[in-house]
């Protein structure tokens, strides 16, 4: 009989492990084993040209969006003539603030501008608790007809009325000429509600529906406390989304406002940009009235873009979050 024979079964399986793990290299690594650190994965040639191709192409894009941003930027922050003149190309000429001074000192753009942080407020407000209305019941699987319901909302993001009908309705509802018109008929977006569904979906586990049912809350009340404060990215992301658009909102205002006192910044920056070319007075007169023009233009379309500039830093980081929403996890 063999010393390994002799020992009891748990000394055997000692000794058998210790057999099997002799010459075993001790991991080191994070908890629970993994690859060690240090270790990295080689990439491949095709992986090294896709990477700086990405990067050529990315920059490219930058290029395309940024360049002429600092030439709007860079005009808005000369003199009316250096901007007349074309001198004006990435770097102020003649650096003035003239053109925000006559933008802040007309009132058809301060009037615009109050307008459209009104849109912008109001309309993503309306529009966020419209889409969590419409998605969160969709996202229910007790909801009777789920499904029809959810294709005939889908069915409304490829066939649309058109123009025409769109003012007709707006028209017989007596929306012309109000603030409605800005605010409800596009105040919420399919797109929007599929991605609110869709996180509700498979976001939220189900195990807090069926906690807050045992304890006897209702429907409204697991909305509010559980599951809006567990959907902050996917809010921050839609919300985004509306008030770009609400800001952004040209054709809109074009079709149903009259009355300039409630038209939008947009409005009054096309009215700069194409229309009141012409002036009276002396050949002086008129050649200094549209320098200035030019360069209020310039100042105009910098106070359209900043304000959205400004806001999306504070939501980006939801933003890159509520992104992935229905993404394929692993």
């Amino acid at each position: 009989m063999t010393a390994l024979d002799q020992k009891s079964p748990r000394d055997a399986m000692g000794v058998t492990e210790a057999i099997v793990l002799k010459g075993a290299k001790p991991r080191r690594g994070r908890r629970g084993g993994g690859m060690p650190r240090g270790v990295r994965i080689k990439d491949t040639k095709g992986d090294r040209v896709f990477v700086v191709g990405a990067y050529i192409l990315l920059a490219v894009f930058l290029l395309v969006v940024l360049l002429p941003l600092l030439n709007i930027v860079a005009s808005s922050l000369s003199s009316a003539q250096a901007v007349s003149s074309g001198k004006v190309l990435f770097w102020p000429v003649d650096f003035t603030l003239r053109g925000y001074e006559l933008a802040l000192q007309n009132d058809g753009i301060l009037r615009g501008f109050r307008n459209s942080i009104f849109y912008t407020v109001v309309g993503t407000l309306i529009s966020v608790v419209g889409t969590v209305a419409v998605a969160y019941p969709l996202s229910r699987t007790q909801l009777v007809g789920r499904k029809f319901l959810i294709g005939f909302v889908i069915l409304t993001m490829l066939f649309t009325g058109g123009v025409i009908p769109t003012y007709l309705v707006v028209q017989s509802l007596g929306m012309l000429d109000t603030v409605w018109s800005m605010l409800l008929p596009n105040a919420v977006g399919v797109w929007q509600v599929i991605i609110a569904m869709v996180f509700f979906r498979t976001s939220i586990p189900e195990e807090l529906y069926e906690a807050a049912q045992l304890d006897g809350a209702s429907e409204l009340r697991v909305l509010w406390r559980i599951v809006l404060p567990l959907s902050g990215p996917m809010l921050a992301v839609i919300a985004l989304m509306y008030a770009i658009g609400q800001w952004n909102s040209y054709f809109d205002a074009l079709l149903y406002l009259r009355n300039a006192d409630l038209q939008p910044l947009q409005l009054v920056l096309r009215s700069l940009l194409i229309l009141n070319d012409q002036g009276s007075g002396n050949i002086a007169e008129q050649l200094e009235r549209r320098e200035l023009r030019d360069l209020l233009r310039y100042s105009t379309v910098v106070i359209v873009t900043v304000p959205m500039m400004i806001v999306y830093p504070f939501v980006a980081k939801h933003f890159n979050k509520g992104v992935m929403v229905g993404a394929v996890k692993g």
